[in-house]
């Protein structure tokens, strides 16, 4: 029987042409890559195809999205995936200090937390890398001169905001709301908190999905871009006090704190679908007065149950409900297809030396974009049926 990896890696067609170039040009024979990312079937791809390179893979997870399969196979076919699931950061840091003790030539970071790490330790044999999201970039961008190395920010790339940001961060935060709640969209009254590319894709699909949604966003030109898009755009307390779905893809701290909890309607339900689980303040809301009991109400939820009567639930305790929860799917196949071969592509080019220091935290370089597009394309075209 064929495992979700291999089916998963079956579907990766771009990655598996790169794959295959690689096995010829091995740009990264001698090399050692350490990576930090969320370790499933997808990356598994992403893995094995730098591996294929002739690279020296290792690989750890982020905060509660590691899928245990994931960390075996890599095992067993030659990435070195340390650690597992965990929701412990200081857990988590010392799998990054693993994976800097190998001194890799090439980081691959998902949310900037490697390259702060080698901060405190540097090693000159790193030649720099990727980062993989808008939150790595923002908290990147002011240590550019420490850093001083050529680092590529995949999410800056055009493919990557359209293809996963807004298609597939939109349709992967549906469908697990839908899996995990077992509940319709249907007439929800349903906040969005951002209305950059991955909240432009979450308010339209949950739209697609019949709900009325309102987006709060505190940049005033992006606010009245939602608007003309169709969307409502009220003040906060507003939006928030006639709620039946919350959600934060904000890349910020703290977007819902227990000071909303006296704004909330009885059976709200609060979602993250940012990078980083801070988005939502759940200790600071668990602690609160207002709160009597917190705790887990089934697979994927859990209940904030208030003094005076009220239940305000919250998906994957604030983690990324696309990649925690029971069954996580994560985005389409598809969309990290591309943005995986972005990656595969963005670190050859580094390896190679064919960008240098002034490419510090920049987005992916024009013609890496105009290949994997041209590329996909090419793979996606409908041919004529061949006549044995």
């Amino acid at each position: 029987m064929t495992s979700r990896i291999e089916w998963v890696g079956g579907q990766c067609r771009l990655l598996a042409t790169i794959a295959e170039e690689f096995d010829r040009t091995r740009p990264f024979a001698g090399l050692t890559i350490g990576t930090g990312i969320h370790l499933e079937p997808k990356t598994v791809a992403l893995l094995l195809t730098l591996r294929r390179g002739g690279a020296r893979v290792l690989s750890t997870g982020n905060l509660n999205t590691t899928q245990p399969e994931s960390v075996a196979y890599l095992n067993a076919h030659g990435v070195e995936a340390i650690g597992g699931p965990t929701q412990d950061e200081a857990v988590r840091n010392g799998h990054i200090d693993a994976i800097l003790d190998a001194a890799p030539d090439l980081i691959l970071d998902n949310g900037g937390d490697m390259y702060a790490r080698w901060l405190e330790r540097p090693d000159a044999r790193l030649r720099g890398g990727t980062e993989e999201t808008t939150s790595g970039r923002i908290r990147l961008t002011p240590l550019r001169e420490r850093l001083d190395l050529p680092i590529l920010v995949i999410n800056d790339s055009p493919i990557k905001q359209f293809a996963e940001n807004r298609h597939a961060v939109g349709q992967s935060t549906v469908e697990s709301f839908l899996r995990i709640t077992n509940m319709a969209t249907n007439g929800r009254r349903v906040v969005v908190f951002g209305y950059g590319s991955v909240g432009k894709g979450v308010a339209l699909s949950f739209q697609r999905a019949h709900a009325f949604v309102s987006v709060i966003e505190v940049d005033p030109v992006l606010r009245m871009e939602a608007m003309w898009d169709g969307f409502m755009v009220p003040d906060r307390d507003e939006a928030l006090s006639a709620a039946d779905i919350v959600i934060t893809v904000t890349a910020a701290r703290d977007v819902v704190t227990a000071r909303d909890l006296a704004i909330l309607p009885d059976g709200a339900i609060l979602i993250n679908a940012g990078h980083l689980p801070v988005e939502i303040d759940v200790p600071g809301m668990a602690a609160d007065r207002s709160v009597a009991t917190f705790g887990p109400t089934d697979a994927g939820i859990s209940t904030f149950r208030m003094r005076d009567g009220r239940a305000i639930h919250l998906l994957t305790d604030g983690h990324m409900v696309n990649l925690a929860g029971p069954r996580p799917l994560g985005n389409s196949i598809e969309s990290m297809d591309l943005g995986f071969s972005l990656q595969a592509r963005c670190l050859e080019a580094v390896a190679n030396g064919e960008v240098g220091r002034d490419s510090c935290v920049v987005p992916v370089p024009r013609r890496i974009d105009e290949w994997v597009a041209r590329a996909y394309v090419e793979l996606a075209r409908i041919r004529p049926a061949t006549r044995a």
